[in-house]
């Protein structure tokens, strides 16, 4: 009985690392960046609803990324082999099957928190189907504008999931929407250190189309969207002058160093860039709500 007990609990550790595969690299672009921005611009934060926001938050991501992923398992094969499909740990009919079985989960959970939780599940699961069967992430101004909505509309159910009302505020609606904004004009930082597969399956992204034209917005609207969120969240003169600098030398990276390497640092500064001004509303809320 005791080596069934055994098996049995690798079984289920094992099943849980293949999930958490599926999302691993999301936890520092968008998991970790979520759940800060959450509980920084939640207007009445529920320190008992944390854990229920980052499951919230992964339960979603998961959905999707394990609806990216089946789609071109022989891409990953070639420049992701790590990922679960690839190394065999999991079946593309297997991996289906818990991808749409996570639907009704997801909304269920959701509902729990009610109506606009539950409308940006279902936001989600619409914005996911388009851009994961419909071709949405195959051309650079469709991926990006898919993809900030959709990070939109998860930022919306985090908010309320982490707070205690159903609803959010003034602050909240502005955190989200310039959220959006820098996310819709920075998340191409994301795709440099793919470019290479990116050309080789013909997806027609920012970075493979203009790459001249990709960095520089880097250079200039990383430091740019570090200075007017500094001054939006009406952050200390030190901070600010703090983070600007940070936000030049992630922005001159991208510019100076162009290697696959490099460009892969570079995005790991850039998460951290970001996770940074998903803070940025909670400066305020503590130091300037009443």
């Amino acid at each position: 009985m005791f080596s069934q007990i055994i098996h049995s609990s690798r079984r289920i550790s094992g099943h849980i690392m293949t999930l958490f595969l599926f999302t691993k690299s999301d936890v520092l672009t968008v998991i970790l960046p979520m759940t800060l921005f959450a509980l920084a611009a939640a207007p009445h934060l529920q320190l008992a609803n944390i854990p229920h926001t980052i499951i919230w938050i992964w339960m979603h991501i998961l959905k999707h990324d394990i609806s990216n992923q089946i789609q071109d398992p022989e891409e990953d094969r070639r420049n992701k082999p790590n990922r679960p499909l690839p190394a065999g740990r999991i079946t593309i009919h297997n991996a289906a099957c818990v991808r749409w079985l996570l639907v009704p989960v997801c909304l269920a959970f959701s509902a729990k928190y009610g109506r606009l939780a539950f409308a940006s599940s279902a936001c989600l699961e619409a914005l996911s189907i388009w851009y994961n069967n419909f071709g949405g992430d195959k051309a650079g101004l469709s991926k990006n504008l898919l993809t900030a909505a959709g990070y939109g509309c998860m930022e919306v159910g985090a908010i309320i999931v982490a707070g205690s009302s159903p609803c959010i505020d003034s602050i909240g609606a502005r955190a989200i929407t310039f959220s959006c904004a820098v996310f819709a004009t920075t998340l191409h930082a994301q795709d440099f250190k793919d470019e290479e597969g990116d050309r080789s399956t013909g997806r027609r992204t920012l970075v493979t189309l203009f790459p001249t034209f990709a960095r520089m917005s880097m250079m200039i609207g990383i430091p740019l969207w570090s200075f007017c969120l500094s001054r939006l969240w009406k952050v200390d003169y030190i901070c600010s002058a703090a983070f600007v600098a940070y936000g030049i030398i992630v922005g001159a990276r991208f510019v100076v160093y162009k290697t696959a390497s490099a460009d892969k640092q570079s995005c790991k500064l850039y998460s951290l860039w970001f996770t940074i001004a998903h803070l940025l509303p909670g400066y305020w809320r503590f130091f300037y709500s009443t």
